[in-house]
Parts: structure tokens; sequence; C-alpha cells
């Protein structure tokens, strides 16, 4: 009588095992920007303004300065990149640092102040500079070490530093891998410090008005957030359900062998 019992419960525990299982494999991958028509067109006519950003202390800057040679028959150029390392290992970054007074010291120029400029006015008040020295200069500047965080259920974590300022939310998460199945796609948070202070916005990524929010660009050391939604939770508890599913069956089954052979 006891060892039919074990029989009768055995049989309804293994097809509960697996509907468990697939249950907790069916989580449903959800797309952006749900309120776009699926057969029509749609042009938004006010997109978010980029705004340049400006270099501020401590900020690495890569400067370029390409001159011709008076002293060579062909006139070449000449490109003139001294700069210092700053950093460890894979994070290393090449290029001048602004100190703490917003001047950056470049070899044969000597200091010049770039603090609150954009690289395009950095640019021209160097190339005004380098006049006195170099014949012709052509002067290139840009961020060395601007960089954006991605963190959470996202692909690949991490601090990524991008050699283009114009950085919208939709480029950072394309460089992160994309949002994993469990992101919260409506809810991804936004930190950004702003003259000592930080900002914690929050971005909807089913909506289509992203591409006029304020924040849909990024500023240098902007910081993505991607929450984890209910379904992660939901698979977490699958699986340890899952696991003690798994031992109370093999405990079903060894009392199961012994009721009947001993």
């Amino acid at each position: 009588m006891k060892k039919n019992i074990l029989i009768f419960r055995l049989k309804f525990l293994i097809p509960f095992l697996l509907l468990l299982f697939f249950s907790s494999c069916s989580v449903k991958k959800m797309g952006y920007f749900a309120d776009l028509p699926i057969d029509s067109t749609r042009i938004i006519q006010q997109s978010a303004a980029f705004t340049e950003p400006v270099i501020q202390s401590d900020d690495i800057l890569s400067i370029t300065i390409q001159t011709i040679d008076p002293m060579s028959a062909t006139a070449t150029n000449q490109a003139i990149t001294e700069s210092t390392t700053y950093g460890a290992g894979a994070q290393s970054i090449e290029g001048f640092l602004v100190d703490k007074h917003g001047f950056v010291n470049i070899p044969m120029i000597g200091k010049i102040e770039v603090k609150g400029l954009t690289t395009y006015k950095a640019q021209e008040r160097i190339t005004s500079s380098a006049r006195q020295y170099y014949t012709d200069p052509t002067v290139q500047v840009r961020f060395a070490n601007y960089k954006i965080t991605v963190l959470g259920e996202v692909a690949r974590p991490a601090t990524y530093t991008v050699p283009n300022e114009k950085v919208s939310v939709l480029d950072a998460l394309g460089l992160a891998g994309d949002l994993t199945i469990y992101g919260r796609r409506e809810n991804v948070l936004l930190i950004r410090e702003q003259g000592g202070t930080k900002e914690m916005i929050r971005l909807n990524l089913y909506s289509s008005e992203i591409f006029q929010s304020p924040y849909f660009y990024l500023k240098q050391n902007d910081v993505l957030y991607v929450e984890p939604g209910k379904a992660k939770a939901a698979a977490n508890n699958a699986a340890r359900t899952q696991t003690f599913a798994l031992i109370t069956s093999f405990a079903t089954i060894i009392t199961l062998v012994i009721t009947r052979f001993f």
C-alpha cells in the first residue's frame, strides 16, 4: 500500500517539475519605442539638443599639432604629439592633463588656459599661441578621457572611454551590448554630477519621447544603471524552487527503492 502511494506521488511530481522548468525559461524579450506605429512613419520634429561639453580641471586632452618643417626640402608635415601617460595597465590614457587652475602645459608653447572652453575654442587658442613657434600649425584637440559608465542588466557592464563627445543613451547601451532580457526598459536610471551635486533622472526606453529629452545626450562621467525587473527575481526564485524540487524528487526515488527492495 505504501509503495503504491509513493509511485502515485512520483507520477505527478515529474510533470510538475517539467512545467516549472519551462515556465521559468519563458521570459519574453521586450522591444524599444513601443508607442511608434508599426505600419507608418513618424517624424520627430523637435529632437534633443546637443550641447558641447566644456573642459574642466583634471580632464586629459589629446592635443596634436601639425606643421610644415621649413628645414625640409620636401616640406612634409610633422606632428608634435608629446604627452604624458596617466593610469596603469589597460586603463592608461595618453594626453595633456588640465591642472587645477585650468591650464595645460604644452612643450615649446608653454601653459595655456583651457578650462571652460569647448575643444573647438581650445583648439583656436592653442593655434594662436603655436603660430609663434611653428609655421602654419594645424591643431587638433579632443578629450582623451571622455568616459561613460553603464551598469546593471546589460551584456557588458563597464566604463567606456569614447572618442566622440556626442554620445547618446542608445550609443552607450550599444557599447554595453544592449540590455539583457531582465532589464527594466521603462526605468533606466541616469546619474549625473553637476556642480558638486548629483542628479537622478529616470528614462523610459519604451517611449519615443526619449529622443526629445534633454538627457538623451550624455555628458562626461555620466552613469547609466539598468535595474533588474521582476522577471529576474522570478527566475532566481524559480531556479531555487527547481533545485528544491529536484532534491525532493531524488529523495522520493531513494525512498521508493528502499521500500521496494528492503
